[in-house]
């Protein structure tokens, strides 16, 4: 089934999908853009992802294809980030009141002239002192401290993050001068979120801009986190002075690029564009090219901007030999529901409990692409890693990790993926509480923008350093083949 957007009278605002026959194909930009990703180091698999007439079940063989096919040299990896950003900007659209056009044509020509009057800056200052101490929520609990290091220490022997997450979190907590970020500006667009940096962030005494949608609710929840604690909260307005800020506060990137561009360029000081936002189905990709071209905007008008995203562990990415090896070594013990592995794998044909990795394989690909996500998703999340090799190899300051699964509102309204994360500890994988990924994920925004990591040899390893992966790189099975054991399994305690 083709995935389509109608296209309304009032004709669909800011970044768009182009239309062809009256509709707007996601189906159609997603096969082209990872065609377009591959072709000049893969042009077998850009001719696969060409002819796949399945693309919402076909995705999954080509997203992996991606990530193999840049493992051949750090310049393949590039050529398709580039590639397929490139692709991107000439395929998806951009509505101005004088028409449709390709959106590399609205960023090359500053993203357009702003409609209306240009957004205003309210600054809310809490009253409390800034916190210099890291401490961590944990199931009812805030870990501090020698706790802190010990549960950082069970999550690497458990195999829930990688050795070096836990090495930059406990340089952040023995270094609690990091957390004080003056001078430095934090833009977190999708403030909302529940993944995002900006309450710990506050609590820290840091400046941060936020940027989401002009809800009153929405803003009343951030004005309310702003009041509580020590930092400086930023807030775009329009309308008059008579309303209550929680109405006249939040702009829309999507549909109103232009004004939050130029409010972004107005602040003064150095800037991080922290992308966080999320959207459901093809609105995913188009928010996720709104905040690529705002900072791509930003980038080319200010010299002082870094970028930060989170990557979802719920995808393919290349993963370091040890990580092989324990998951290997699990495989061979088959402890818990390994046990029946042998008649599961027979009664299934083979399709489920299969061994995570090729043995010694170094590095190996970890394929945790969860199909109920579908193919939007995974190009929006794609194409965040694609600006940030690019970004990177451009010597900009980038920070990406990878978080752990969480139990967010978007992910519960699932029901099968709220039944899989309640049967995941099975097999050894651990799904967080969004305060827990939230402050977490702030920590190790701090340790890059303190330490400033040097790029690596290979793209691969960037994604892969301090990745809090909640331990899908480690455990013995290919996720896809005990997702259907762990929804089973989840049922009983997953939400309705």
């Amino acid at each position: 089934m083709r995935e389509t957007v109608p296209v309304t009278a009032d004709g669909s605002q800011g970044v768009v999908f182009p239309e062809v026959g009256g509709v707007r194909r996601t189906s159609a930009v997603g096969r082209g853009v990872v065609a377009d990703a591959l072709r000049a180091v893969d042009p077998v698999g850009a001719r696969g992802a060409e002819g796949d007439t399945n693309w919402r079940r076909g995705y999954l063989v080509h997203f992996r294809r991606l990530v193999e096919a840049g493992l051949l040299s750090r310049e393949a990896a590039l050529t398709i980030a580039r590639d397929g950003l490139a692709s991107l900007y000439e395929r998806m659209r951009f509505v101005t009141p004088d028409g449709e056009i390709p959106i590399g044509q609205a960023v090359d020509g500053a993203i357009g002239e702003p409609a209306g009057e240009p957004l205003r800056t309210e600054t809310v200052t809490g009253p409390a002192a800034p916190r210099r101490e890291l401490a961590l929520p944990y199931r009812g609990e805030r870990l501090r401290g020698d706790a802190l290091l010990r549960q950082l220490d069970a999550w690497v022997a458990g195999g829930i993050i990688e050795a070096s997450c836990a090495e930059a979190v406990r340089n952040v907590a023995a270094n609690p001068d990091w957390l004080d970020l003056s001078g430095t500006r934090v833009v977190v667009v999708g403030a909302g979120a529940e993944m995002g940096p900006l309450t710990a962030l506050l609590r820290w005494g840091a400046d941060v801009a936020a940027v989401d949608l002009p809800r009153p609710e929405l803003w009343q929840r951030l004005l309310a986190t702003a009041r509580r604690h020590g930092g400086t909260l930023r807030v775009p307005v329009s309308g008059t002075e008579r309303e209550e800020l929680d109405r006249r506060a939040g702009a829309d990137v999507l549909h109103d690029l232009p004004r939050v561009a130029g409010w972004l360029v107005g602040l003064d000081g150095p800037m991080v564009l922290g992308n966080y936002v999320y959207a459901d189905g093809a609105d995913h990709v188009r928010v996720a090219m709104a905040v690529d071209a705002l900072s791509t905007h930003l980038s080319a008008r200010r010299p002082d901007v870094s970028l930060a995203f989170l990557a979802t562990p719920t995808d393919v990415f290349a993963v370091p030999g040890e990580a092989v090896a324990e998951a290997t070594g699990r495989y061979t013990q088959g402890r818990g529901v390994g046990r029946v592995r042998r008649p599961l794998r027979l009664l299934s044909a083979g399709r489920l409990l299969t061994r995570n990795y090729a043995p010694d394989a170094d590095p190996g690909i970890n394929d945790s692409l969860v199909p109920q996500q579908g193919p939007n998703y995974a190009l929006a999340k794609r194409l965040q890693r694609w600006r940030a090799a690019v970004a990177r190899d451009a010597g900009g300051l980038v920070s990406l990790r990878v978080a752990p699964a969480t139990r967010t509102r978007s992910v519960l309204r699932n029901r099968l993926l709220a039944a899989a994360y309640s049967g995941a500890h099975r097999f050894g994988i651990e799904v967080f509480a969004p305060a827990t990924s939230n402050t977490l994920m702030a920590a190790l925004l701090v340790h890059d923008l303190v330490t400033r990591p040097a790029a690596q040899v290979h793209p691969w390893q960037d994604e892969a350093y301090a990745a809090a992966h909640g331990g899908l790189w480690r455990q013995p099975y290919a996720p896809r083949s005990v997702l259907g054991i762990a929804v089973l399994l989840g049922l009983g305690g997953a939400r309705t």
